[in-house]
């Protein structure tokens, strides 16, 4: 996979938020095969047992990858999770790098379905998700009045090997 794009990060978000202490820091990447992947890693306060991941962290960060996917095809076009299944396969740790796939499956005028997975730097899928969207513009999604400030190009200080 070659990396084509960068996406841009936020300031608050749970998963891209930069700003946020509690949040995984991921930078996203759009790829030629039309995917979004990122390198990141869970910290030590996203886990639930010892030397795991809460499961509420990995479906935050499928959940994003998948809506993320959705951005190749232009950078207005939003949407929200109306359902997300996700399939736990084996323990995701923290403090180690990992690898996210996001990709839009299919559209339709109203919604999109798209999979993400996470993978360890073996190549073996830790969890995998399948997602449904409904398509909205950003207005209706929040009532902020400038949401683009929210969103900014973040230089990524290690940008991945892929």
């Amino acid at each position: 996979m070659k990396i084509v794009k960068k996406q841009l990060n936020s300031h608050d978000c749970l998963i891209c938020g930069l700003d946020n202490e509690f949040g995984v820091h991921a930078h996203f990447y759009e790829t030629d095969e039309h995917k979004v992947i990122s390198k990141f890693h869970y910290h030590f306060n996203h886990q639930s047992y010892p030397e795991r991941t809460h499961g509420g962290m990995i479906a935050a960060l499928l959940d994003e990858l998948v809506g993320r996917a959705v951005l190749i095809k232009g950078p207005n076009l939003w949407g929200v999770t109306m359902k997300l299944e996700v399939k736990y396969r084996k323990p995701v740790p923290y403090k180690e790098d990992l690898l996210g796939i996001g990709e839009i499956v299919s559209e339709t005028s109203r919604t999109f379905l798209g999979r993400g997975e996470i993978q360890d730097m073996n190549g073996n899928v830790l969890a995998e998700a399948e997602a449904t969207y409904m398509k909205l513009p950003i207005e209706k999604i929040t009532d902020t009045s400038n949401p683009h400030a929210e969103m900014f190009m973040a230089k990524d200080e290690n940008p991945p090997k892929f």
